[in-house]
């Protein structure tokens, strides 16, 4: 703290100490010429939490705005995957009776395909900038396909979900584009790395930094 600063923050709190010696003289200029610039010179020197404040209120109202934003346009997803659903594709309703940013969405193999009659659970989970950041998804259950692009926890190798991810595109994208490529599979089989990847990888599959070396990944 600077001479000046101390001189401030001297006349700013010393004001109690001389309550007495006002009352005696009942001299109302004293404390006008004396507390009102010392509080003024205060704001003068530190400018800087004005602009703190002033950026600590945009940055709520703006985040208040998003969070909004988010909610609607998940309740318009949402009660588009109910009435219109993908193929094999059903919303568990019982996942949004208490929550709107964690779905689960029941799937089941498309006919003719390795996966015909067999049944999945997706996890959906929206964070607050959705659509701008795209939705955490994964397999969930008992039952996760053995695919080559999807490991055995779960996690889901398609770009759509972390790079290719657009505002415009939605859960029925990502629901239309797991059904694809699980329906193109020819073999069913685990990612070469399987063992590793499950043993190192972080808990949320948007953390990995996948590397895409084929169309349908």
């Amino acid at each position: 703290m600077n001479s000046i600063q101390k001189k401030v923050f001297g006349s700013l709190f010393c004001c109690p100490a001389h309550s007495t010696h006002w009352e005696e003289e009942n001299n109302l200029s004293h404390y006008i010429f004396t507390t009102l610039p010392a509080i003024s010179a205060l704001l003068f020197l530190f400018p800087s939490t004005r602009r703190i404040l002033t950026s600590l209120r945009v940055a709520l109202v703006q985040g208040v705005s998003i969070m909004a934003s988010m909610q609607k346009r998940l309740q318009k997803e949402l009660m588009a995957l109910q009435n219109d659903p993908p193929p094999g594709m059903t919303l568990n309703e019982k996942s949004v009776q208490n929550t709107i940013t964690q779905w689960i969405v029941d799937m089941e193999g498309a006919t003719g395909t390795l996966y015909e009659g067999e049944k999945f659970q997706l996890l959906f989970k929206f964070s607050g900038r959705y659509p701008f950041d795209s939705p955490q998804v994964m397999f969930m259950g008992e039952n996760i396909p053995v695919h080559p692009h999807v490991y055995s926890n779960g996690h889901i190798c398609l770009s759509i979900l972390t790079e290719d991810w657009s505002p415009a595109l939605s859960v029925q994208s990502v629901c239309l584009s797991i059904i694809s490529m699980l329906s193109s599979c020819k073999e069913k089989r685990r990612p070469p790395d399987n063992s590793f990847y499950v043993k190192t990888c972080n808990k949320n599959p948007k953390k990995t930094k996948w590397w895409y070396h084929d169309d349908t990944c």
